[in-house]
């Protein structure tokens, strides 16, 4: 659980002392908190990313986000 940084990033999303497994994981935005802070009115009150991950290293997993979509992807 966090907030995005100045570079929408969350530097901490994983603690150091945590290691992922693989297998199939999920993130949940809560993204009607953030839009009523902004003062904008949103078509999604959350929304769930459902991912695997192997073991081939690093994960990023950006959220471009508006209002009325988003869309997600694998990063580097």
């Amino acid at each position: 659980m966090g907030s995005t940084n100045a570079d929408g990033r969350i530097p901490d999303f994983v603690p150091k002392d945590v290691t992922l497994t693989e297998g199939i994981h999920r993130m949940r935005f809560d993204v009607s908190a953030y839009f009523s802070e902004h003062r904008t009115k949103s078509f999604y009150p959350y929304i769930e990313v459902v991912f695997e991950l192997g073991n081939d290293g690093h994960y990023h997993v950006p959220l471009l986000l508006s209002p009325w979509g988003f869309s997600t992807y694998r990063g580097s």
